[in-house]
């Protein structure tokens, strides 16, 4: 049996565990038999499993970020058609996938009919954020106001609220597609209002702000305070066009 294919010694075991150095564990047998067969000094050996331990502590902290922002499965920005909306503001959608919105607290609304891209776009910006180390939360605006509804009867809105002010970047999918009463209206409210100037929102809506009185029970005042928050370091990207999922479909 060569030294690398020895049994790690129980005490330096110990120490790797202690020190939460898994990666290291798990390769050494490998790297030491790749440094005997190479000739490669201590240094180099040191610096193969250095570069090893980080790389695995920064995909099990993106996993983390993956797995706490709730995110659907996986789209990409390279993977959408951006030759079938008739009108999409190209460069504008390009600067959101940066970044640079989220650490300066701005916000931005996806609007658009059904069908263009915007849940695809959410996502994509989603995996991206987590990607560059930012938390995110991505949820429908419908099951945000589900939960909020049930802590506040619960008794437990200001902890539940902190799923949705806290992470970097909140991702607020499909606002408009279902009627929201008085009480979800002045939860979606709270959201918007705590998160303004302290962190980003990005919403997708088939709604133009008109209509957004109609969408938060007839409450014009309310919607109008929303929109003045969102928009006073925001911007909107109006995506055109007919839905994608129909674009296979033979024409009456």
């Amino acid at each position: 049996m060569s030294k690398s294919e020895a049994p790690l010694h129980p005490l330096l075991r110990e120490h790797l565990a202690e020190l939460r150095l898994t990666q290291i564990a798990e390769i050494y047998v490998e790297v030491l038999d790749e440094a005997a067969r190479k000739n490669a000094s201590a240094l180099d050996v040191l610096a193969t499993l250095v570069a090893a331990e980080i790389t695995a502590r920064r995909e099990r902290a993106l996993q983390r970020r993956i797995a706490a922002a709730r995110l659907p499965p996986r789209k990409t920005l390279e993977a959408y058609d951006f030759s079938f909306p008739k009108r999409l503001p190209k460069q504008k959608l390009l600067r959101l996938f940066d970044c640079e919105f989220v650490a300066q607290r701005q916000s931005a609304v996806l609007l658009g009919p059904t069908g263009v891209g915007k849940t695809h776009l959410l996502t994509a910006l989603g995996y991206t954020a987590c990607e560059r180390g930012l938390s995110v939360r991505f949820t429908r605006v419908v099951d945000m106001l589900n939960t909020l509804t049930t802590a506040q009867l619960n008794g437990t809105l200001p902890k539940v609220l902190k799923t949705y002010t806290q992470p970097a970047l909140l991702l607020l999918d499909e606002l408009g597609y279902l009627p929201i009463d008085k009480r979800g209206a002045d939860l979606m409210f709270q959201v918007v209002a705590a998160r303004y100037e302290s962190g980003s929102i990005v919403i997708t809506t088939n709604r133009a702000f008109r209509d957004w009185g109609k969408t938060f029970d007839v409450d014009n005042a309310l919607a109008t305070a929303m929109i003045d928050r969102l928009m006073h370091h925001g911007e909107v990207v109006l995506i055109q066009g007919d839905s994608y999922r129909l674009k296979d479909k033979p024409s009456e």
